[in-house]
Formats: structure tokens, C-alpha cells, sequence
């Protein structure tokens, strides 16, 4: 072969060897063109034969290193766009204001507490149950199940709008212990933030997997559901108690206030009554609940006075708590402040309306408002049906004074009565 042959034959190889780069280059951007196409991953394996072709072609193991990243890198981007391409948009995420009603609702007084042990500022929650929990319960909810308890961090996890629209219309702790913990038997205690797991775990247990303390008509036969107990199993029932309580706002209109029921509270008599007179004072009490106001009447010169006086209130749809106030009585002077409680109706109120007609069952105990020090009781209240009466008796510290207690009975009267 002459040296202008051989020559030719260098420059014809040189000029071949550029070819593998050249198609690399075209195929580039063959596949960006592409690959949002439904056949993407059949794409991927075209590019993987022409790649190694290539490579056999140049005879470089360079060339073959690079285009097998090339081959990695384009598989990525198949596998990445396919799964995406079959995901849902927006599947899990709530909405922007039910985060923040859940924030809210997380931050009401009888949230601030574990619903199990009573530790503060709970930042966990069971979403099917409805309760904010501390950390050392969550783990006793997380190993019952999630078809019992299904535990969500409230400030880390995701929350389905129908995971928050389920506690929203519990209600909070006060609302679901009302339920849960209605019949606690003697020589069984609430465990406290210090209680040791064995301890925690037996009472969770038994409140919310074997039901030892709900009602009888609302417990499960069988919690081998595939889901969430109180969604499924009886929520039917316990979730309808809640939504005849606290969703009734749906159904409010502008101008109009509709009643549930009435209340008969009768204020028996208060103890230890703060000075405010010379040497006493002259005691009534003022219970207010939304814009209705009544009072007792005054006992003149008495610091242990006995009222044994029936009042009558009216419950809108939208209720709040009761406001109890004691004054002492001045003639020519405004009335002086003798301490104050709230009365939170929700418990006697969601276990009236789970049980009905009160007239069909014996005397019985059939809920139980639990003392806390977000609340004014001096003991548990105890929700009872006495001869065919929802009856609740309690006892109230007052609040922002030296001194004082007032007894009271409450009685449900549903308007249908």
C-alpha cells in the first residue's frame, strides 16, 4: 500500500472514530424529544443496545465507560418519570386551613393534656380515635394496631383531610373520654405522666382495644376489621353521638338560634366563701351561657350559704360552656366578685344523646366529666340516668379568689321530652 493510501486509511479511521460521539450527541437529544411518551421505558432499552454498539464500534473502553453512565443516567430518568407520571397529584396532602383547625383544635384547654396519661403538650395523635397523645402513649397506640389506633405526629406527618375532619368532629379529649372512659370501675387509676409503661399499657389497652370502660351497646364484637375501629366498627354509632353535638353548625342559619335541649341546674349550696363585707358577705350566683343570664337569690351574712335553688337554660346548637360567677350583694355599691368556674356541658351532653330515651334503662352510671387542672372540678363529675333522669353532681373550686366551693346538680332535658 502506497503512503498516500495509508494516509487516506488514517484519516478515514480518525474520522471514524468521532461517529460513537456524534451518535451519543443525536441520540440525546433523540430522548429528551421522547421521553414523555407512553413507550418511555421500551425507549430506555433502545438506547441501552445502540449505547454498546457504539461502544463495540469505537473499541474503547473509554468510550464504553461513558456511555454506560449515559445508560445509568437515562435509565434514572425512565424509571423517575414513570413512577411520577403515576402518582396522583395532591394525593394525601390537606388542605391549608384543616391543618390549621387541627393546630387549633390541638391548642383547646382539654387538649393540652395526653388524653391517656395526662402529660402536657401533646404533640401526637390517633386520627381515628380522635385523642392527642404524649410520646410514651403514642408508642403503646402504635403497637395496638392501626386498625385500632392510627398514630400521626401532628406537627411531622401528612394528614388526610378526612384524618382531620375525624378529629375535628370528636371534638378533642374531653369529648372522646366521655365515651371511652365512661364506666372506669373502682380499683382501676388513670395512669399519670410518671407511670411506668406496664402501667400505660394496660389501661390503654384496656380503654381502647378490649373496651373495658365504654358503654356496652357501643363496643365491637370483633376489632379484626382491616381498618380503624372507630371509623368502621362503631363509628357509626360514636361518631353520629359526636356529629349531633358538635356539627350541628352546618345546619345553623344567620339570625336564627335553634335549641337542642334545656338544662335544670339546681345551685345547691356554696363553702368557704371569700370575705368581702365587714365580716362576710351576701352570696348569689350568676350562670350565663351564651346571651342567656340567670341568677340565684341573695343569702344575706353567710360564707357557707345554702341556695337549694332551681335554674332553667336553654342549649343552642352551638354551645359553649357554662360561665358560673359569685357575687357578694352591695346596696350602694357595684356588686363585688366572689370567684368564678366554667362548666364544660360536652360530656354530660354527648353521653345524654348516646344513650337516648333515658326513660328505657335503669339507674346507671353513663359518663363522667375528668377532673384536670384545665378545669374548676374538684373531683371527677359522674354522669348518671337516676329514675329515668340524665343527672350529673359536681363540685366546683372557683377560680381567681381565696377562696371557695359550689355544689351543683345538672339535669338534661333533651326538647323532645
Amino acid at each position: 500500500m502506497g503512503r498516500e493510501q495509508r494516509a487516506r486509511a488514517k484519516h478515514v479511521r480518525s474520522v471514524l472514530g468521532y461517529i460513537p460521539f456524534l451518535f451519543l450527541i443525536f441520540l440525546f437529544f433523540f430522548r429528551t424529544k421522547t421521553k414523555q411518551s407512553d413507550s418511555v421505558p421500551l425507549k430506555g432499552n433502545i438506547f441501552c443496545s445502540l449505547y454498546f454498539l457504539c461502544a463495540d464500534y469505537a473499541g474503547s473502553f473509554l468510550t464504553g465507560f461513558v456511555v454506560s453512565v449515559g445508560f445509568l443516567n437515562d435509565w434514572w430518568l425512565v424509571t423517575h418519570i414513570y413512577s411520577m407520571s403515576n402518582r396522583v397529584p395532591g394525593s394525601g396532602r390537606p388542605s391549608g386551613g384543616n391543618m390549621r383547625k387541627l393546630k387549633e383544635l390541638m391548642h383547646q384547654s382539654d387538649n393540652r393534656t395526653c388524653a391517656d396519661c395526662g402529660a402536657p403538650d401533646p404533640k401526637w395523635a390517633s386520627a381515628n380515635i380522635g385523642v392527642f397523645l404524649c410520646l410514651k402513649c403514642c408508642g403503646v397506640h402504635r403497637s395496638l394496631g392501626t386498625h385500632i389506633s392510627k398514630v400521626l405526629s401532628v406537627t411531622l406527618d401528612d394528614w388526610s383531610d378526612e384524618e382531620i375532619e375525624s378529629m375535628i368532629e370528636v371534638g378533642g379529649n374531653s369529648s372522646a373520654n366521655s365515651i371511652y372512659e365512661a364506666f372506669i370501675p373502682d380499683g382501676i387509676t388513670k395512669p399519670g405522666a410518671d407511670s411506668s409503661h406496664e402501667q400505660r399499657s394496660k389501661f390503654i389497652r384496656s380503654k381502647y382495644e378490649l373496651q373495658e370502660f365504654l358503654k356496652p351497646s357501643l363496643r365491637i364484637v370483633s376489632l379484626n376489621t382491616g381498618r380503624s375501629s372507630l371509623q368502621t366498627s362503631i363509628s357509626r354509632k360514636i361518631m353520629d353521638t359526636f356529629r349531633s353535638t358538635s356539627d350541628t353548625s352546618r345546619n345553623h342559619q344567620e339570625g336564627m338560634v335553634e335549641f337542642i335541649g334545656l338544662l335544670k341546674i339546681k345551685v345547691l349550696k356554696g363553702t368557704n366563701l371569700a370575705i368581702r363585707d365587714m365580716l362576710s358577705s351576701d352570696p348569689y350566683v350568676v350562670l350565663q351561657l351564651g346571651q342567656q343570664k340567670v341568677q340565684t337569690k341573695v343569702v344575706t351574712s353567710n360564707l357557707n350559704p345554702v341556695w337549694d335553688e332551681e335554674l332553667m337554660l336553654s342549649v343552642p346548637q352551638q354551645f359553649g360552656a357554662i360561665k358560673l360567677q359569685v357575687f357578694d350583694y352591695d346596696t350602694f355599691s357595684a356588686d363585688d366578685i366572689m370567684g368564678e368556674a366554667e362548666i364544660d356541658l360536652q360530656p354530660l351532653i354527648t353521653s345524654a344523646t348516646a344513650f337516648g330515651d333515658a326513660g328505657m334503662f335503669a339507674n346507671m352510671q353513663i359518663g363522667k366529666w375528668l377532673k384536670s387542672h384545665d378545669n374548676a372540678l374538684i373531683d371527677d363529675s359522674i354522669i348518671n340516668i337516676i329514675d329515668g333522669k340524665v343527672k350529673q353532681e359536681m363540685s366546683l373550686k372557683l377560680q381567681n379568689v381565696e377562696s371557695g366551693e359550689v355544689d351543683l346538680e345538672v339535669e338534661w332535658l333533651p326538647l323532645d321530652q
